[in-house]
């Protein structure tokens, strides 16, 4: 007598974990308290959830208290990844013949499944994955199956683990050591050559952000006033700032990356504290909410890595901050504003390593072109 080593529905749901992981790139998520489901994911997929459960459904109460344990853990999903938005594909592979799926919820597609073939000829599945027809496994079963399941997700593995260990191991740090030195020697410079009664004009003449000047034609100083500093505290706090966040957002996005963050962020920054007051201003901190800005939109395609750091330490930061900076006087909140959306923007149309989108390139520039546009016009009508 011969015995199958696996039913039929783990040949299904061994065929769809290894198309969804190799193909369509989806990633398997920890789900707490389920039994028999597999949960993948894919921020940029068709569907950001393929949920793929085992379990026998009789009848329809069932049904409908799956869907709820799946709304319900979409929900967890959704407040731990900060989307407005999650839609999933519930596939079914243990259902009983009689029972009929109904699509009554907008955010939840389920089919059922016993067959590989089937997905196959599902007309809407297809047109969302157009390359399940030739590379969904249909052909192999029991050890066989298993064997080439686990090769070519081991392999799969392998080569995001690469991809991944280039973005995130450390690196040479070397434009932030940069950054930091042109600050400092700036600072140096403006207290050799005045302070006290002469301050501002000193720090007006080495490149202080004023809306007049600026108005004036000296659009240079949008980019100078970055790198120019107040007094020793305020030069203080900004460089360490810098060095923390600059550090990490280096090694993430690259050198050239990271510098062209830091400086349109910086001229975004002051270009918004520009049309928003006239009073004259200097200081990275417009440049450094942009690497946070950058940070938020790199830490969202990364958050199986630092989706903690996002939720517990980037945003908190930012509300903080920005609170403080509406609160105490003396601080230019209007190119902290400026510099986050400006270093969010910058980014988007950049990309972000092993996670490029042209559309979402093309959109990011869109934005940020239209944004830089609108803020002209205030300045100069």
């Amino acid at each position: 007598m011969n015995y199958s080593i696996t039913s039929k529905n783990d040949e299904v749901v061994m065929a769809l974990v290894h198309y969804f992981i190799t193909e369509e790139d989806y990633t398997p998520i920890m789900v707490k308290g389920v039994k028999d489901e597999i949960w993948l994911e894919n921020v940029e997929g068709p569907y950001r959830i393929i949920r793929i459960n085992s379990n026998h459904i009789h009848n329809e109460e069932q049904y409908n208290f799956d869907l709820f344990k799946t709304s319900r853990v979409m929900e967890q999903i959704k407040k731990k990844t900060l989307s407005l938005k999650v839609n999933a594909l519930n596939i079914l592979v243990n259902v009983e013949d009689n029972l009929k799926i109904k699509q009554d919820n907008k955010n939840i597609s389920s089919i059922v499944l016993d067959d590989v073939s089937k997905l196959v000829d599902d007309k809407n599945i297809v047109e969302l994955f157009p390359k399940i027809k030739s590379k969904l496994i249909k052909d192999k079963e029991g050890i066989e199956l298993i064997v080439n399941v686990t090769n070519d997700i081991n392999a799969k593995t392998i080569k995001n683990n690469e991809e991944y260990s280039k973005i995130f191991s450390p690196k040479r740090i070397v434009v932030t050591p940069l950054l930091i030195g042109i600050c400092v020697i700036m600072f140096i410079l403006t207290y050799i050559f005045g302070r006290g009664s002469e301050g501002v004009y000193t720090l007006l003449l080495f490149g202080a952000n004023s809306q007049a000047l600026v108005r004036a034609g000296e659009v240079w100083r949008l980019l100078t006033s970055i790198f120019l500093h107040v007094d020793i505290l305020h030069l203080l706090v900004n460089m360490y700032s810098l060095y923390v966040i600059g550090g990490q957002l280096e090694t993430f996005l690259g050198k050239t990356k990271y510098l062209i963050v830091f400086l349109v962020s910086g001229i975004v920054g002051s270009l918004f504290s520009c049309v928003m007051h006239s009073v004259s201003s200097v200081g990275a901190s417009g440049a450094i909410f942009g690497l946070l800005g950058s940070l938020l939109y790199f830490g969202y395609h990364y958050r199986l890595y630092l989706g903690s750091v996002l939720r517990t330490q980037v945003i908190p930061i930012i509300i903080i901050n920005l609170i403080i900076g509406f609160r105490l006087p003396g601080i230019d909140n209007f190119a902290h504003i400026g510099g986050l959306v400006g270093g969010y923007l910058i980014t988007m149309a950049l990309g972000v390593p092993g996670k490029n989108r042209k559309s979402d390139q093309i959109n990011g520039s869109i934005v940020l072109i239209i944004l830089v546009a609108f803020l002209a016009y205030m300045l100069w009508r």
